[in-house]
């Protein structure tokens, strides 16, 4: 576990911050710590090659992430005094409603074939080798066109 941990602890923890509000950075780090203790309890199904295993531990943390966020929209907000922030200005919601529209659109501009391996590797969470065969492709077939196609989002994300 703690090379697991060592391993894969900063990269689940850099990726969760991503994922959650910027409010709320505790919650990545609580995370992380659900994470590896799933991974604690189900160490059989955790993957010994180190690609596959990051990937397993990516999947997990993205669908605690996701419970976690579906808990906080199905109960009212806490708010406390002490943590309160001057709410966004125009332009950072300006901004976030330009990139999200920037990112739409560069996805429309994928083609078909990369578009559906980013679908099977990042939101249906499947691996490199189960994309491949659902696809019918060869894996390096699937990491190129990820490769490009994300190239292609982080492109317009940085231009736009």
């Amino acid at each position: 576990m703690r090379e697991i941990h060592r391993n894969n602890g900063g990269a689940l923890l850099h990726f969760l911050r991503s994922l959650v509000s910027s409010s709320a950075l505790h919650t990545a780090e609580d995370l992380v710590q659900e994470t590896m203790l799933r991974a604690w309890r189900n160490l059989d199904a955790v993957p010994v090659e180190a690609e596959s295993q990051r990937r397993w531990l990516f999947t997990v943390a993205r669908r605690l992430a996701i419970d976690a966020y579906r808990k906080r929209q199905s109960r009212p907000m806490e708010v406390s005094l002490i943590d309160t922030e001057p709410a966004a200005s125009g332009g950072e919601a300006a901004e976030m409603v330009i990139a999200k529209l920037t990112l739409r659109h560069a996805v429309s501009d994928l083609s078909p074939a990369h578009r559906s391996v980013l679908q099977e590797l990042y939101v249906e969470g499947h691996t490199l080798d189960e994309t491949a065969t659902r696809l019918g492709v060869p894996v390096g077939t699937v990491k190129s066109r990820a490769h490009y196609a994300m190239r292609h989002l982080r492109n317009a994300l940085m231009s736009g």
